[in-house]
């Protein structure tokens, strides 16, 4: 089994201890991006992926394909080109104070990418399984129409498309909404997460009844959801839908839903009381969920309850990336979440 990922991966610069932009002098550097995030999630698993993507040639972006490759990251697709990789800026927030986050990514590489630029055939040679998000959209028409193409020769191919509707208003800037670019590329996934902003937003799919901020979500509420994914995107095979309640920015309770067709399933609900970071938190989720569904087969719940596990402790690790092995994400699915010093 191969997965390949595509999308952009960019330079993060964050205040430090929960510091504002305004009174932190330093920035913590490292490196990140949704389907980076999800690539590094399934090589710490030991699953074999690829992460294509277009980066200026400089020593920073050498830095971050080291960082990959460390990981047992494939970065042989990645190509070059361009002046400038995209940086994004990131304020934690703190109790009832929300995270910020400030992009700077006009005219990265990756945003000025062209269709032929990827040889798409030669990149899915031994793959069996794609993702990609609806960042990569957002960013540029030209990345939306890269994307396209690679969703349209993976289909051909018989190759499983997963994407993460990942809506961000902050991007969408090119002159079109998200609801008139990606309906034409979720057409072509097999299987789609998304919470309930992100159908609204994306797809023009309304949830009905779903209040987040009251720091409990209800799994059924997701169903009729589900259902109007299924029914729009014929060839989707599953849906699903993170459950972030938002007590507050350091409380957070966490769960999942499957949809199938047929059987919503449900994932053990955690309470997530002393949050480290929750940023790459759904990155991870679908990192956890691609590996489960690679390796559970037929085992859809145990599928879901390995991407919850995995994100739930995404969230105890600082930066974009979710440095956990398989056997901690057993631990805490067997319900071991006691903390205790492993010796």
């Amino acid at each position: 089994m191969k997965v390949v990922t595509f999308g952009e991966i960019m330079l993060r610069l964050a205040t430090p201890e929960y510091k504002r932009f305004n009174q932190s002098q330093v920035l913590n550097s490292s490196f990140g991006g949704g389907e980076a995030n999800v690539a590094v999630s399934l090589a710490n698993y030991g699953i074999p992926v690829s992460f294509v993507s277009r980066l200026p040639q400089n020593d920073l972006a050498q830095a971050c394909i080291q960082e990959l490759r460390g990981f047992g990251v494939d970065t042989s697709h990645i190509i070059f080109g361009g002046e400038r990789m995209g940086i994004y800026f990131l304020e934690t927030g703190a109790v009832s104070r929300a995270s910020k986050v400030i992009y700077d990514r006009a005219h990265s590489s990756v945003s000025e990418i062209l269709p032929g630029m990827i040889d798409w055939d030669v990149v899915f040679a031994d793959a069996n399984w794609f993702h990609w998000t609806g960042i990569t959209p957002a960013i540029s028409a030209s990345a939306a129409e890269v994307c396209r193409q690679a969703i349209k020769i993976a289909n051909a191919r018989g190759i499983t498309v997963s994407t993460d509707l990942n809506y961000r208003k902050n991007l969408w800037k090119y002159g079109k909404k998200a609801q008139e670019v990606m309906p034409g590329l979720v057409e072509g996934c097999d299987v789609i997460l998304g919470n309930e902003e992100d159908a609204e937003m994306a797809l023009n799919i309304h949830p009905d009844g779903i209040d987040v901020t009251s720091g409990h979500v209800s799994a059924e509420a997701y169903l009729s959801v589900s259902q109007k994914i299924m029914k729009q995107f014929p060839r989707c095979k599953k849906v699903i839908t993170t459950l972030r309640g938002s007590v507050n920015a350091n409380h957070n309770s966490w769960s999942g839903v499957l949809y199938d067709g047929k059987t919503l399933f449900k994932a053990p609900e955690y309470q997530i009381t002393h949050i480290v970071d929750r940023v790459g938190g759904g990155d991870s989720f679908m990192g956890g969920l691609i590996y489960g569904l690679l390796t559970y087969k037929d085992d859809s719940q145990k599928a879901l309850n390995f991407a919850v596990a995995a994100s739930c402790l995404k969230h105890t690790v600082y930066g974009d990336y979710n440095r956990v092995s398989v056997a901690e994400v057993e631990k805490l699915m067997a319900g071991d979440a006691s903390g205790r010093v492993s010796r």
